[in-house]
């Protein structure tokens, strides 16, 4: 233990346990209070010696100073490599960026479909669509490259603009009048096309359209002594501009008896079911219920894929009652058209269908292209409401073991308006003849396919609104 004076005044005694090894002499040492706390305090272990004040005081100093230099290097070293996964982090984001690549235009003032390529996969949102100034803004998420900036329009839109925002790019359409975004999807590469393909198809508003009557949206006149069953003109007042126009078609009729069962004839079966279905549609409110025909007369099959385009169809059922020569066999299914039988509707389009006046900068095979995109998200809708349609009829009905099946039936041939056939039962099995003839059977059997009808369109809504 030692004393330390200073200007005649005593000082405190401080005892250190701290000893230095210094040589083979040990002494005690006086050091400063402050000095040991920070020696103890970072070294963290004991020295066993003691040395004169002076040299361990020096020694400590050099050693917090070494201590504090290395402290530093190492928070210098986590900020570098915090900052290098900074850079890091945003170079790989900048990479998983989407990319926009072109926007296409194709249509007349009817409808328009506006086709925006991408090298990736994006989901769509619109933001608004403003009917006072007659804008579209389409947002999409993660695209932060864009190869064009604006372009002229065609069809339903006046002209477009693209302009980045803070949540990706932002897609301005100017359109000439009143219309509305009728579906949007993406397409993945396909058929030798490599990119994705962001689809949005607009249609003039009801209250402007052409009466569809007259005239529909593919140019054709309405078949000498064809009336649209069911169109009436309430259609075109406003407040029907969110229904949905569902197309019923009661197959064979007139001339054409279609198959027969021990107590009736499938043309017989299939209207009445037709009635039934219209009558349970329109019920809800919520739809625009159009009929091939309403009573027994024959209508060929191109013609009600005609009554479908021109009545601007969301979606197209054709009832039917099967038959076989083993009367044991029942069940119900349903069709939708093969992949085989897909160039079977081109016979149907006319040169004045919007896909097929699209002309980019004289690109003839623009035309083609659009005409395939909209027979493949025709086909895609058909099959999603096939499968819905088997759901629901499960519930109650029986079921053929394969229930989903692919054909080239006429019917379906329509590129722009999903469809199905329905096969409602065996009319030449006793059990499905029962159910077909009574008023009863046939009200639950069309309440199936109504509640499938509903489910359909929610989940298109849903799609929409992703």
């Amino acid at each position: 233990m030692l004393c330390a004076k200073t200007a005649g005044k005593k000082s405190r005694t401080i005892r250190s346990d701290l000893t230095l090894q210094h040589g083979r002499k040990k002494e005690s040492v006086t050091t400063d209070n402050a000095v040991l706390n920070n020696f103890s305090t970072l070294s963290g272990v004991m020295v066993t010696a003691m040395v004169p004040a002076k040299k361990a005081g020096n020694k400590v100093k050099a050693w917090i100073t070494m201590q504090k230099f290395a402290l530093l290097r190492r928070k210098s070293a986590v900020f570098v490599a915090g900052l290098i996964g900074c850079l890091a982090f945003i170079s790989t984001s900048r990479a998983l960026a989407g990319r926009l690549l072109t926007v296409r235009l194709g249509g007349d003032s009817l409808e328009t479909r506006l086709v925006i390529d991408l090298d990736r996969s994006v989901s769509g949102k619109v933001e608004g669509s403003e009917s006072t100034d007659h804008t579209v803004i389409l947002t999409l998420p993660g695209v932060e490259s864009v190869n064009v900036t604006q372009g002229s329009g065609q069809g339903l839109v006046r002209a477009w603009s693209v302009s980045r925002s803070p949540f990706g790019a932002k897609l301005k359409i100017e359109l000439v009048s009143s219309a509305s975004v009728k579906r949007r999807f993406v397409l993945p590469p396909a058929d030798g096309v490599e990119n994705y393909r962001y689809v949005l198809d607009l249609a003039v508003a009801k209250s402007e359209a052409e009466p569809a009557e007259s005239r529909g949206r593919t140019g054709m006149s309405r078949p000498r002594g064809l009336r649209l069953a069911s169109l009436s003109a309430a259609r075109r007042d406003p407040a029907y501009a969110f229904k949905k126009t569902v197309v019923i078609d009661a197959g064979h009729g007139g001339r054409d008896p279609g198959a027969r069962g021990a107590e009736g004839a499938e043309k017989d079966v299939t209207l009445a079911s037709a009635r039934a279905l219209k009558a349970r549609l329109e019920r809800s409110g919520k739809y625009i219920v159009v009929m091939t025909r309403d009573t027994d007369r024959y209508v060929p099959l191109e013609t009600r894929v005609q009554i479908a385009r021109q009545a601007d169809a969301d979606l197209f059922i054709s009832l039917h009652a099967d038959s076989g020569p083993d009367a044991s066999t029942r069940g119900a299914s349903v069709y939708t058209l093969a992949d085989r039988a897909a160039s079977r509707s081109a016979r149907l389009v006319s040169k004045d269908d919007w896909f097929m006046k699209a002309s980019l900068q004289g690109d003839r095979g623009v035309s083609g292209i659009l005409f395939d995109l909209t027979q493949r998200a025709t086909k895609n809708r058909s099959a999603t409401f096939a499968e819905l349609l088997l759901e629901r009829l499960s519930e109650n009905q029986t079921l053929l073991r394969r229930s989903h099946r692919e054909a080239g039936l006429a019917v379906l041939l329509a590129p722009d308006v999903p469809a199905v056939l329905l096969e409602m039962g065996f009319i030449t099995s006793p059990d499905d003849e029962a159910v077909l003839m009574d008023s009863k059977g046939r009200e639950k059997l069309t309440g199936a396919v109504a509640d499938a009808i509903e489910a359909y369109f929610a989940h298109e809504t849903r799609l929409a609104s992703r």
